[in-house]
């Protein structure tokens, strides 16, 4: 089974299997919508905000996309599997914070 991407911001779609992730599925048709960075959700730079579509992620750093974020369906594009169509468009990459006070 193959799904359909479709990054709203950018216009641009691809596909997707079923059991693939989207980052690595993007990049294996040799496109470049999403934001490429260390391909296993430590680095944040993949995030998307998936608008419509039903899908299953695996664990992702709470340093990257908090809870409340993910319930608005901010997640990291290389720990995400479709499982339908779906519609998503980039989302910024999260301001980390740090116990190092600024002095």
């Amino acid at each position: 089974m193959r799904y359909e991407i479709y990054v709203e911001d950018r216009d641009a779609r691809f596909h997707c299997g079923a059991e693939q992730r989207l980052l690595h599925a993007m990049q294996a048709q040799g496109l470049g919508s999403i934001p490429v960075g260390c391909k296993g959700g430590g680095c944040g730079v993949c995030r998307v905000q998936i608008t419509q579509g039903d899908y299953e992620t695996r664990k992702m750093s709470r340093n990257h996309v908090s809870e409340a974020e993910e319930g608005q369906g901010i997640v990291l594009s290389c720990r995400v599997i479709p499982k339908s169509d779906l519609r998503l468009r980039l989302a910024p990459k999260a301001h980390q914070t740090t116990s190092e006070s600024a002095a």
